[in-house]
């Protein structure tokens, strides 16, 4: 009899919202209770093998972890990134083991799949757990019930647990390495202009490479600027080296990109103070300024609130040369020489040009490739008159004549500390290589 009694619609209306958001409300609470942590076991010893591989199948195989990251930006969480089935994984629950205590905890996750899967059955996922009240878990099992035995899960350590201090100004996540790469001159001219503009860490996702390849990431790794990630994805799933599915029976598009991108985020969200995302083919040039710190300053300055930046992606095709830089010594070496490609295709009527980001890795949620899905703060699209992409690659718009392109050599300004670089990295690597 709520509602009776009054005649006028207004009243009728206001008496159907009000019920409606007290079921809401009550629905809301409920959902929040049944996400709870709740105590399953006691005085137990946390057994379980701990899981040392980047990617961790489930039993059932259709969920895959990479890594669980603690985030307390709303609530006290363990976010887990990994790869589910989007239709299939209904239900998964983590499992958390709290010392000395030995109790075990139970909490239903929150399965958040991507927006971006482009079609794929699989897509990149944030499986989210609430954490027990009263204990830190260093270490998280995923089972697809509440019920069962915990010895026989893998554990994951929980990444993030202490906040750090930052470590470094600029890390660069390259995603993924694969296809046996071996564009090797233009991979160390791309790495020594990360260094010349402030990078100190770029993080490779690798699925595999060339011989040679192996042996410049081996110079890089022992240097301190490399740290190699595992990405045996295609032991797991079908990958496709195409955009968008195809109908072709694979499982998860571009080597798994997305979720790769995602876990470098939170991999180096208490260890740097920003984030690059772009490929190893791909340099982000300030027009404005010397490097990365002062563009980021000045770009954050004019930005305030704004935790991503997204710069404009502009094709250098490989194949037109300009007759400068050629150097005979890197003529023995396989790869291209993104010094003679300083000729850019003009932008095309009704295409948008993609763009790759800098962000604060402390406020993204969720990312794709090309801009943040979630995130704390606003994007800004940076001008090109402040910094574009250089991105040395096969033409996009292939029949046009040479005096179409824009001729544009920024990149010169920085070559002859990037030559004498380049030089030292080959003398180091080549001539062990040839020995």
């Amino acid at each position: 009899k709520m509602c009776a009694g009054k005649k006028s619609y207004f009243a009728a209306a206001v008496c159907i919202i009000t019920v409606t958001s007290m079921l809401a409300v009550s629905y809301l609470q409920l959902q929040r209770l049944s996400h709870q942590p709740k105590v399953i076991q006691e005085g137990r010893r946390c057994r379980g093998k701990i899981a040392n591989s980047t990617i961790t199948a489930l039993k059932g195989n259709k969920t895959f972890i990479i890594s669980p990251y603690f985030d307390d930006r709303e609530s006290k969480v363990t976010r887990l990134i990994g790869i589910v089935h989007h239709e299939d994984v209904k239900q998964l629950y983590c499992w958390f083991c709290c010392q000395p205590n030995g109790k075990i905890y139970v909490s239903k996750a929150k399965i958040d799949v991507h927006s971006d899967r482009f079609g794929f059955p699989y897509g990149a996922a944030d499986i989210v757990c609430l954490e027990p009240e009263k204990c830190d878990p260093t270490h998280v099992s995923i089972n697809q019930s509440p019920h069962g035995n915990t010895d026989q899960l893998p554990r994951f350590e929980i990444k993030n647990r202490k906040a750090e201090t930052f470590s470094v100004d600029f890390t660069v996540c390259i995603s993924t390495m694969f296809g046996n790469y071996n564009n090797v001159l233009q991979f160390i001219q791309s790495m020594e202009m990360y260094k010349i503009l402030g990078v100190q860490k770029v993080v490779i996702y690798k699925n595999n490479c060339s011989h040679l390849m192996e042996k410049i990431l081996k110079f890089y790794i022992e240097e301190g600027t490399v740290e190699i990630i595992p990405w045996p994805i295609n032991s797991h799933l079908r990958v496709s080296s195409e955009w968008h599915f195809m109908q072709d029976g694979t499982h998860i598009g571009y080597y798994g990109q997305i979720t790769a991108l995602n876990d470098c985020i939170y991999r180096n969200m208490e260890r740097s103070k920003f984030v690059v995302l772009n490929d190893a083919d791909e340099i982000i040039l300030p027009l404005k300024h010397a490097d990365w710190k002062a563009m980021m300053n000045s770009l954050q300055e004019q930005n305030p609130g704004t935790s991503v930046f997204l710069f404009e992606n502009h094709i250098f095709p490989e194949t037109v040369s300009s007759r400068m830089f050629n150097i005979s010594s890197w003529n023995t070496v396989p790869g291209v020489n993104i010094l003679q490609h300083v000729y850019r295709e003009p932008d095309r009527k009704d295409v948008i040009n993609p763009t790759k980001m800098i962000v604060d890795p402390r406020k993204v949620i969720q990312t794709s490739v090309h801009s943040v899905l979630r995130a704390y703060g606003k994007s800004a699209n940076v001008p090109m008159d402040v910094a574009l992409i250089y991105h040395c690659r096969k033409a996009l718009q292939r029949d046009l004549p040479r005096e179409s392109l824009i001729r544009d050599t920024t990149l010169w300004r920085y070559n002859s500390s990037l030559i004498k670089n380049v030089n030292k990295v080959l003398s180091q690597t080549m001539l062990q290589a040839q020995n």
